[in-house]
């Protein structure tokens, strides 16, 4: 038999919870009332699966205790069951290392089958988190592509190239950044098409946009 933890501050779906759990087969081990007491509670001897919602005695005070109990038992199948289930939410939350996500609401057929695929760790993840999940995989590994194809450039870069790189952070023109390192715009224009040439763009937009996009700005400021 599967025994679950359930921790929601709201003592009516605790007990509509463990209702749901017993009548499908379930047994609830603890029903607790915050993140921090599922987090000291949590004992894999006697808790197959923890069902932790998401804001209790604080906003993310579930996200915590999954990641405390993940961090002290990596192999703890969590799943969060609460009502917050906007994009930013599901991804900071999945990111602790639970195994699933579900919205309250769901029916006990839905819940047992989540908890048993997640016991078994062959999370049954809906659609929606699936796309969420591979979607801000594929944009952290472009981003670390694009960190490492930038750094392996920042050697060959001219102190006059991270100037020019500066100003165009700075939103500057041709002719203002002529101005500015007194030099003709012509000369400008020839050292900018060294520069795109470097890094293969066309535009010095993208430069300026691909740098504040990594958040490295800072190797660029004087």
């Amino acid at each position: 038999m599967i025994r679950v933890m359930i921790a929601d501050d709201n003592e009516i779906i605790r007990d509509d919870i463990r209702e749901k759990l017993e009548s499908a087969g379930f047994a609830v081990s603890a029903s607790l009332p915050s993140g921090a007491e599922a987090a000291a509670a949590y004992d894999p001897a006697s808790t197959d699966a923890v069902l932790m919602d998401i804001e209790m005695e604080s906003a993310l005070a579930g996200i915590d205790a999954a990641r405390n109990i993940l961090a002290a038992y990596p192999d703890a199948a969590i799943i969060y069951l609460t009502s917050h289930d906007d994009d930013t939410m599901i991804i900071t939350a999945m990111a602790t290392g639970a195994r699933d996500f579900l919205v309250k609401g769901c029916g006990q057929d839905e819940l047992r089958e989540h908890l048993e695929a997640a016991v078994a760790g062959d999370a049954k993840l809906d659609a929606r988190i699936r796309r969420l999940i591979m979607s801000e995989y594929r944009r952290l590994s472009m981003s670390e592509q694009s960190l490492l194809y930038f750094i392996r450039h920042l050697s060959t870069l001219t102190n006059t190239e991270r100037e020019l790189i500066g100003c165009f952070l700075d939103g500057m023109k041709i002719k203002e950044i002529a101005a500015k390192r007194h030099v003709e715009p012509v000369t400008v224009k020839s050292q900018v098409r060294t520069l795109l040439q470097k890094f293969g763009l066309s535009r010095t937009s993208e430069i300026a946009s691909e740098i504040k996009a990594l958040g490295i700005e800072h190797l660029f400021r004087s």
